[in-house]
Formats: C-alpha cells, structure tokens, sequence
C-alpha cells in the first residue's frame, strides 16, 4: 500500500486517530458527494422529499447497492439511521411473553443489551448470556458454548457478528443454523461487519441482520441497513409510523417494509445517498488490497503489545476482526489510562473495562501510518514503566 491515505481523509493534523471501529472518518471525496445532496436537499427541498418525485428513486440506488455488495435482495434491506436503530425496529416487533429467554454472550455491545433489557423487564422475560470460553481458539467450542445455553424457552438468539469490546469475529454460522433447525428467531448485530469482511446475508440464513455504513464501508454518519427475511417483512413494525405505513395505490416494486421504513417523515437522507459514492471510493482503490495490509499491520502491532505486556491475547488470529485487535493491559484504571492516552499524548482509542481487565482497542485504518503505531506503543511503555 503506497499510497499516502491519509491525504484522502478530514482528521485533524498531529491527532493519532486509532478508532476507525467506532466512527470511522470519511474520504474527502464521499463526504463531498454527501455535502452535494445536502444542498441539492436546500435547493428544492420540497421535490427532493417527495416520494413521488425524487425521494424513491433517489433512496433507491443505495439499496440496490448494498444488496449487490451482500449477495441478496433489494427487497430484503432497508435504510435506517444506525444498527441501534435497526434493532431497536426488531426488538420491538417480536413479542415477548413472561419466561421467554433471550441468549447472548457476555461480549455484546452496551446499547444493544440496553435495548432488549428495557423489552425483558416490562414482561418478566429473561436474558441469558453465555460465557465464550476464552482465549477464543476454536469454532467448535465457540458453537457448544451456545447450543448448550439452548432450551424450550429460548425464544431470540442475538449475537454480535464482530464483537465491540473485544473485536472478536463470531463463527456465528453453525449457531444461527442450529437456532433455526430448533426455531428460534435469529438476530445478528451486525454493526462493524460490512467493509470489513466478506458479508453474504443469505448464506448466512438469520432473520434479521444489521449493519453500520458509517464504519468500515467509508459512508458519512447516519447510514444504517436493516436486513430481514422475506417471512419477517410483514411483521417488522417501523419505529416511526407515518406517510409511508399506509400507502395507497403502492407501486409494483414497493412493498409495507420498504415504504414502512423509507418514508418516515421529514428527515435528510443525505448520508444514505452517499453510500453509492464510498463504495464507488472502495473500488476505485482497490480497497480488498489496502484492508489486507490494515490488517497485518494491526496483527503484528498486536504482536508487539503481546511481547511487552505478556498478557494472553483474547483469541487466535482466525478469530480476531480485520483490522482490529482489543488488547488486554496490566491491571490499571481505564478511565485514568484513557486520559493520559488522549490529553498527554493526543491519542484517540477506547480504552474500557471489560470483565475487570483494562481493554485497548485497535483499530487499523487506511489513513494509520507506522508513526501512528509506534506513538502507541511509546504511550503504553511509559505510562506502565
């Protein structure tokens, strides 16, 4: 990788910006392309909100996009703000009744366990996590950790696709097919996948899916996809009810849950209509190349931290997320490591308490230099000499 990326990029200059796993940044060329349907937006805002104008047709080509890019149907994939959004429309669509049980891990992401504890609380439901047997190291053994939590009151099994607190890629194939084989409902959180691995949502066979484009796909903020599949469509109940509920005279090619979701008021779907120009972004520079190397440069750093903390890592490399390594710390208060990471040496990474072990998470990304890594390293020498 030879090109100098970090020139396509608006971070601010002298910032080490390793957190692309969060928000990532967006290329200066997407983030015009999304200014430019911002003012298109100002210049006619009343034929650009119209659905019977431009807002379909414009809304449409995103989709269309995203499911050539994951192997599925346009029919099956609808905008939304972010993930939480996405789960939040599911969450609330399924019904629950006293002495369901939801299973999990103990690795999901705060807002997501949020989500369904607000739903399990109004109805005596339960959430049940299962401990992943750590290091993570083999798929089997990942897969009995679930099936084993598996009962006749087992009603949702929610699973991170990548993990938040500990980039961990989930095996997540084998469960989903044996929840469906025992019927229960699949929902996979998908919000750090596509971009970053390879995303086939119909082989993949859950029920509903979700994902950021805000991430690893280069989009701006405000780009989210809910995936279902085709029996869910006439169940999943928008979050916002409005014009597009009830449609009369729906054409051929729409459908409740495309309508449902896509016309909810009066909101600036710019950020949507910037997915085509970062995909367009990703092929130009030959994006499957340039995460290879992200990658390896993530596992060798990996590696590095490894020799000086003398922690055990969190998995096997099979199993680590592209691009991203969370990397355990010796014992330290992750708050006050944070701090010094951020005000004394102008490094931007999570740093969180996980199952009481400090926890650096790194993410990889084109703009990351050699100097960005080695910052790091010199921070976490001195402040844990």
């Amino acid at each position: 990788m030879t090109t100098n990326f970090a020139d396509y990029f608006l971070l601010r200059k002298g910032l080490t910006f390793l957190n692309h796993g969060s928000f990532g940044s967006c290329p200066k060329p997407v983030f015009q392309n999304y200014q430019d349907w911002q003012l298109r937006l100002e210049q006619q805002p009343v034929a650009f909100l119209d659905q019977e104008r431009d807002l379909i047709n414009n809304l449409s080509k995103p989709r269309h996009m995203l499911a050539q890019e994951f192997n599925t149907s346009a029919q099956n994939l609808v905008r939304v703000t972010n993930a939480t959004t996405g789960l939040n429309a599911i969450a609330r669509s399924i019904a629950l009744t006293e002495g369901d049980e939801i299973l999990t891990t103990d690795h999901e992401y705060a807002a997501v366990e949020n989500t369904w504890e607000f739903l399990v609380r109004k109805v005596g439901a339960k959430i049940v996590r299962a401990q992943v047997t750590m290091p993570l190291l083999s798929a089997d053994q990942f897969n009995e950790d679930l099936v084993s939590q598996m009962n006749e009151r087992t009603k949702i099994l929610l699973l991170s696709h990548i993990t938040s607190p500990t980039a961990l890629l989930f095996p997540i194939k084998r469960v989903i097919d044996e929840a469906r084989r025992r019927g229960i409902i699949t929902v996979i959180d998908g919000a750090h996948a596509p971009g970053l691995i390879d995303l086939d949502l119909d082989e993949l066979g859950a029920d509903f899916y979700v994902g950021n484009c805000h991430k690893w796909l280069l989009a701006p903020k405000g780009a989210g996809f809910l995936w279902a599949r085709p029996d869910w469509h006439q169940k999943l109940e928008p979050l916002v009810i409005s014009h597009g509920w009830n449609v009369k005279d729906r054409k051929e090619d729409r459908t409740a849950f495309l309508d449902g979701f896509e016309i909810q008021g009066t909101q600036d779907p710019s950020a949507w209509l910037a997915v085509p120009a970062a995909l367009e972004f990703r092929e130009t520079h030959h994006w499957d190349e340039v995460s290879a190397v992200c990658n390896q440069r993530a596992q060798e750093f990996a590696k590095r931290v490894t020799e000086f903390t003398q922690m055990e890592p969190l998995s096997s490399p099979q199993f680590c997320a592209p691009q991203m390594v969370a990397m355990p710390m010796p014992k330290s208060d992750p708050k006050a490591l944070k701090s010094f990471l951020l005000n004394e040496r102008n490094i931007e990474i999570p740093v969180f308490d996980w199952k009481g072990t400090t926890i650096v998470r790194v993410s990889v990304a084109a703009y990351n230099s050699a100097d960005d890594l080695n910052n790091l390293l010199e921070a976490l020498r001195d402040y844990f000499k």
